[in-house]
């Protein structure tokens, strides 16, 4: 639990977007109660209240940058940061 908060506040931060793990991204929406479908390297997250569709991708082992950007936004958005 600790761990998604300290990757939550690092996302929020925005100084780091290119040096986000991509299991950490992952493991943090599904504690935040995401639900998660894998097509492919797309992985979609969805989230009953939420409008918008989250689509992520590896990059290596970490999240593509403008994927954070947009999670960033989503979490802003909804006021998740805190959860």
């Amino acid at each position: 639990m600790e761990k998604y908060k300290k990757v939550m506040d690092k996302i929020i931060r925005g100084t780091s977007d290119a040096n986000i793990a991509f299991d950490d991204i992952r493991g943090m929406l599904l504690n935040l109660g995401f639900d998660e479908r894998i097509r492919g390297s797309h992985h979609m997250y969805r989230k009953e209240g939420i409008e918008e569709k989250l689509n992520i991708q590896r990059s290596g082992n970490k999240a593509k940058p403008y994927q954070v950007r947009q999670i960033r936004e989503i979490l802003i958005k909804y006021r998740l940061v805190g959860e």
